[in-house]
């Protein structure tokens, strides 16, 4: 057993949350509970914003991201674990090594539930162990802190089945680190429930860094509701919602791999390094029919969500292996970004970054990156240790995960993401990322506000912080006066869209509520108020959404961030020649001029002005 001390307290009675937090600093094993600020919780929720409020009293711009004063904090949201429908994710906050700036990574799964019903809403986890550890979590027990000498070095599908062993329980959770985040590679992801993660940003590697192998959760603690039988009648309606949803029903039956059917018409999906939107037999081979025609074994449900848009599939050239299937942004990441049309190799792929525990998007971008430098004759075989990288072949791309992984040869400099890749090669220009974190696979040419969505998301290039593509494929909010429209609109009006689509996935991403469950706003309301007995009014809600994200801005201007860090890669505001959107180059200039005016943003500092902080009470953080 490793050196500890627990100091447990009471819970703070909130209807809602578990009311602690477990505060954990490695460095000296000294554990103890933190009753839920209060005032914290109403202000900025719950998941991501509330991490970053509890961050904000932390971190500073001295506080180096994989050292042991960066805190690495999981959080809960007052819906997980409940029986809303979808509402099973949790968030990972940090500092983030990879950009240096606000680091912040989102899971489905069984974890986060599972971690609320052993009494906590979150972990906030500081400094350094002196060995290996592995961190254990039970309802109505002392946390405790075991040894994993024997776990360092495994995969994250050996730890979890190792860990549940060890704990005579398969019903245990576990999220955990691979190689990756041992090896801090930068773009390392923490592993839960088999194939997901909270991938983006590096927070694995902070966890590997922390020397934390993995946490295991089991409990059975049910979390505090306001108003249980409203609860129950609300969810009944939801559930009955998403069950009827046609989006929702789309992923039911596609997966988020249907977007390799409807992207390519609209010229959404990129190829080439981003070269082209053009995809030519690609899309024919690599599509959500595809993969559930020659593939799929059963469909994989996260924590109470009635749309199971998970895959597990089986790989007829590896023995009818069967692995985890892959997400659109995996099956691009290995496939049209390096011109291959070879789907069981993207969905490998996707395997050997679960297994070592990367993300997929930084992963595969930054390979492409290496085609493109290989192509172009800017490196050769002497610094890819004898791989010939051309295009449509992956598998170099293969090799070189477990390379990153390890950090092995050519890989060790890949495990530093594009931006440093490229400037390593002195080709900045040709890498493809915003604030050093690499773009997922939805294009701008096809949707210019996902650019302003790129170029202003809090922890970088994020399709999630604000997908526009989604609400423009004729999804809507009345309530929020989010709509579809022209794709390619760049006006003040549009911007001023953007900006409250990316307001609302703050707060989602708060409460925490997946992204593909098309919520009713009036239903929201009333489920927030059954869960927490707050009782917002729309205005509330949008006040709210608009305060976490705002905070997220100034904690990134704290830690350096200014105005010019608001931008994209100019290669990728080019018009294209051929494709949906030949000839339209978005003018990511007048955008975010738009934007900033729509956001009340001062253009010297790039954070909201007095007056705007001081409506959304942040004017005292802001001083």
């Amino acid at each position: 057993m490793i050196p500890q001390t627990y100091t447990p307290a009471p819970p703070r009675a909130l209807p809602g949350y578990m009311g602690k937090i477990l505060r954990l600093d490695l460095s000296t094993g000294k554990m103890w509970d933190e009753p839920i600020d209060e005032a914290y919780a109403e202000q900025f929720v719950g998941g991501s914003g509330l991490a970053a409020r509890y961050l904000w009293d932390i971190v500073t711009p001295e506080t180096d991201p994989l050292g042991p004063d960066n805190p690495l904090i999981f959080m809960t949201g007052p819906l997980v674990g409940t029986s809303t429908p979808a509402a099973g994710r949790f968030s990972v906050v940090t500092r983030s090594p990879a950009t240096g700036l606000l680091g912040e990574a989102n899971s489905g799964g069984y974890w986060g539930p599972e971690l609320r019903r052993t009494g906590y809403d979150g972990l906030i986890i500081t400094g350094q162990a002196q060995r290996p550890v592995w961190l254990e979590l039970r309802e109505a027990a002392a946390p405790l802190l075991h040894d994993a000498g024997d776990l360092w070095g495994l995969d994250m599908y050996e730890t979890q089945n190792a860990i549940r062993a060890q704990m005579s329980d398969n019903r245990t959770r576990v999220a955990c680190i691979g190689p990756a985040g041992e090896n801090q590679a930068l773009f390392a992801g923490v592993m839960n429930d088999h194939g997901r993660a909270a991938a983006r940003t590096g927070v694995g590697a902070v966890m590997g860094s922390k020397l934390l192998k993995a946490i295991a959760v089991r409990g059975k603690a049910k979390v505090p509701i306001f108003r249980p039988a409203e609860n129950k009648q609300i969810v009944r309606e939801m559930t009955n919602h998403v069950v009827e949803d046609l989006t929702a029903q789309m992923m039911r039956l596609g997966g988020t791999m249907l977007n390799m059917d409807l992207g390519p018409g609209v010229g959404d999906v990129p190829a080439f390094y981003y070269s082209t939107n053009v995809l030519g037999e690609i899309d024919d081979k690599i599509n959500a029919g595809e993969l559930s025609d020659n593939y799929l074994k059963r469909h994989v449900p996260c924590f109470r969500c009635p749309i199971a848009c998970g895959r597990e599939i089986r790989l007829p050239e590896t023995g009818d292996e069967v692995v985890d299937g892959p997400e659109y942004e995996t099956a691009v990441s290995f496939g049209p970004i390096i011109g291959s049309d070879d789907l069981e190799a993207a969905a490998y792929a996707g395997h050997l970054c679960n297994k070592f525990g990367l993300d997929t998007i930084s992963t595969g971008s930054t390979i492409a990156l290496a085609y493109e430098l290989f192509q172009d004759g800017i490196i050769d075989e002497s610094d890819t240790g004898g791989l010939k990288l051309a295009w449509g072949d992956p598998q170099p791309a293969l090799i070189l995960i477990e390379k990153i992984a390890y950090r092995r040869g050519f890989g060790d400099l890949l495990a530093q993401g594009a931006a440093r890749v490229a400037a390593h090669f002195r080709v900045s220009g040709r890498a493809v990322h915003a604030k050093k974190l690499e773009l997922p696979y939805h294009d701008v040419h096809a949707y210019s506000g996902q650019g302003v969505v790129y170029a202003t998301s809090p922890r970088g290039a994020d399709h999630m912080a604000g997908d526009v593509y989604h609400w423009e494929m004729g999804n809507e909010i009345p309530e929020l006066d989010i709509t579809y429209g022209d794709p390619q609109d760049e006006s003040l009006e549009k911007m001023a869209m953007v900006a409250r689509i990316m307001d609302f996935r703050a707060l989602t991403n708060s409460l925490i509520l997946c992204h593909f469950e098309d919520v009713v706003i009036p239903d929201l309301l009333a489920l927030i108020e059954s869960v927490t007995g707050w009782q917002w009014a729309v205005d509330d809600l949008r006040t709210t959404a608009s305060r976490i994200f705002e905070l997220k801005r100034l904690l990134n201007a704290r830690l350096g961030m200014t105005p010019a860090d608001d931008a994209l890669p100019e290669r990728i505001l080019k018009a294209y020649d051929d494709g949906p959107a030949a000839g339209y180059a978005p003018n990511l200039v007048a955008m975010l001029e738009r934007y900033y005016e729509a956001r009340q943003w001062d253009r010297a500092t790039g954070v909201a002005k007095p007056e705007r902080l001081a409506e959304l009470g942040l004017d005292t953080l802001a001083s």
